[in-house]
């Protein structure tokens, strides 16, 4: 049987979260090191460093790191990187942490320490050329620009020692499955071309059209939802779980989908996101990853394909897993079906645009969703969503 993508970088995983029987040691030392609180976007990149998802940092970016990335998305000794991770601290608490110190890293939203940070360096950055690079803009309105700017001046770099992993394997215990675990599974099923397709949404017709035609060209789909931080309005991770699991078992073939979770929180980076999203995607052995319209976008920021390009820039190597470019996918009424505008020939007035935006805006209205929107079970399952809320 062919076997897997590897993971990047190399022929290895490196999760950073430490043994059982290790954790105890690293939080009792935490307990007496200066605690650094992080953001609800650093809590997520440690834990996608104990999980292995980042493979193969070994901690956040020193200086020229974060400079090699932001100016070419490459590290500084050359790895395919597009997105920097780092940490920052205010001036206050900077001047308490000197280079050889180690640090006790701090969920700042519920006061976890997640583990421990080897400092190796402290350094400043500038903040508008990494928005301008990584966002396309400086617009602090776009929401990963307004998470930079709050940054504090100074970041510090060094290799993790995880500690947790953040309570997500007990929240979502059939959800959440790491990159090793993923890998095992899709082994066993006798999978090797592996096609991800991200969501943070219950997912309607558009989408499921979409992996519907992975499926006829790969040996699986993992449909892979975000169980990090979300944008207000967005619908729970449970109820999107159980929304998609309605809709696999009614119109799926058995055994050609499987869905999960991993707890990364999203930075609306539009291209240069969707290129981290398939960096990942490879970590959990997949050899392909679906990029649709707007991958990763926010409001008006990126154009609808821009996602699918980036991919054309990168140098051979880079990433081992390809892009599966898909075109909007839409309701035709003259073919009586889902199509896109590479299979029906018919004019825009036939066609019936399909928005999660929308459906949640009828839902909570309390109004009927059309049939070319989503699937009745699916529906039924968000309905009931909306009447506990209201």
């Amino acid at each position: 049987m062919p076997a897997l993508v590897r993971p990047h970088g190399g022929d290895a995983l490196v999760p950073l979260l430490v043994s059982a029987a290790e954790r105890e040691l690293v939080l009792r030392r935490a307990r007496t090191m200066v605690r650094v609180p992080m953001t609800s976007r650093e809590t997520s990149d440690v834990i996608m460093m104990a999980m292995g998802a980042y493979t193969p940092l070994s901690g956040f970016m020193g200086k020229a790191d974060w400079s090699a990335v932001v100016s070419s998305m490459k590290t500084s000794d050359g790895l395919f990187w597009p997105i920097p991770i780092t940490l920052s601290v205010d001036e206050a608490l900077a001047a308490r942490i000197a280079v050889g110190d180690e640090v006790a890293l701090v969920d700042d939203e519920n006061g976890e320490t997640m583990g421990t940070l080897g400092v190796t360096e402290t350094y400043t950055i500038d903040k508008a050329l990494e928005c301008r690079n990584v966002f396309l803009t400086e617009d602090a309105k776009h929401p990963g620009v307004a998470k930079v700017i709050a940054q504090g001046p100074i970041n510090l770099a060094g290799p993790v020692k995880a500690a947790s992993e953040g309570g997500y394997a007990a929240r979502y215990p059939k959800l959440f499955l790491r990159p090793a675990e993923s890998r095992a599974l899709f082994q066993k099923k006798g999978w090797s071309r592996v096609a991800a397709f991200q969501t943070r949404n219950p997912m309607h017709r558009s989408h499921e059209h979409l992996v519907k035609i992975a499926i006829e060209v790969t040996d699986g789909v993992f449909i892979h939802q975000v169980l990090g931080k979300l944008k207000e309005g967005d619908i729970p991770a449970e109820v999107r779980a159980e929304a998609i699991d309605a809709l696999v078992e009614k119109y799926f073939v058995p055994g050609t989908a499987v869905q999960a979770g991993y707890p990364i929180e999203m930075r609306y980076a539009g291209p240069r996101e969707a290129l981290l999203h398939a960096l990942i995607r490879q970590n959990f052995g997949c050899s392909h990853m679906i990029v649709g319209r707007d991958h990763a976008g926010v409001g008006s920021y990126y154009g609808p394909f821009d996602a699918q390009k980036i991919f054309d820039t990168l140098w051979p190597g880079a990433l081992e897993i390809q892009a599966m470019k898909l075109d909007v996918t839409f309701f035709c009424r003259l073919c009586d079906g889902m199509a896109t505008g590479r299979t029906c020939p018919h004019g825009p007035e036939h066609q019936i645009s399909i928005s999660g935006t929308r459906q949640r805006e009828i839902l909570s209205q309390g109004g009927e969703v059309p049939p070319e929107f989503s699937r009745p079970e699916v529906v039924a399952v968000l309905r009931a969503y909306y009447s506990r809320k209201h």
